[in-house]
């Protein structure tokens, strides 16, 4: 697969969130908590894969990001366990500062995928760059 298809994978994945999100306003309260369970299960199936790809590369740069998944994962695993710990209460001014905070989350997690996007295009177009720089190299060294 190719950087850009990578990349229209990530847009197309973006596009379901966007949907989701939109469709959960008029859905039911049960059909959200399944759509959540969905998400976190195809997330936490994502998570595992891109630690084999870390464990696989054994590169500088997979240590950076093995590092940054270290932290994605703290940080989800207490998302979860103060979601958990949130959804246990019920009085309807613990449940508006929970909405609070949930959206405050929410907004959270968009900024850092924008951010990541943002990585993942500039590591893209330097992947390109550095192809088409090995590419000349051999080039001169063919000729010389």
């Amino acid at each position: 697969m190719t950087l850009l298809d990578e990349l229209n994978k990530l847009t197309d994945r973006a596009q379901v969130a966007e949907k989701d999100v939109k469709d959960a306003e008029a859905k039911a309260r049960a059909d959200v908590e399944r759509r959540m369970s969905e998400v976190q299960a195809s997330a936490d199936a994502q998570a595992m894969k891109l630690r084999k790809e870390a464990q696989d590369m054994k590169s500088d740069a997979s240590t950076t990001w093995n590092d940054m998944r270290q932290s994605w994962d703290a940080h989800v695993a207490k998302v979860h366990a103060d979601f958990a710990k949130r959804k246990a209460q019920h009085d309807s001014s613990t449940a508006a500062s929970r909405a609070d905070w949930a959206e405050s989350d929410a907004d959270f997690a968009i900024g850092y995928a924008y951010a990541a996007i943002e990585q993942a295009e500039y590591a893209a177009l330097d992947a390109i760059l550095a192809r088409r720089e090995a590419d000349e190299a051999a080039k001169k060294a063919a000729v010389a």
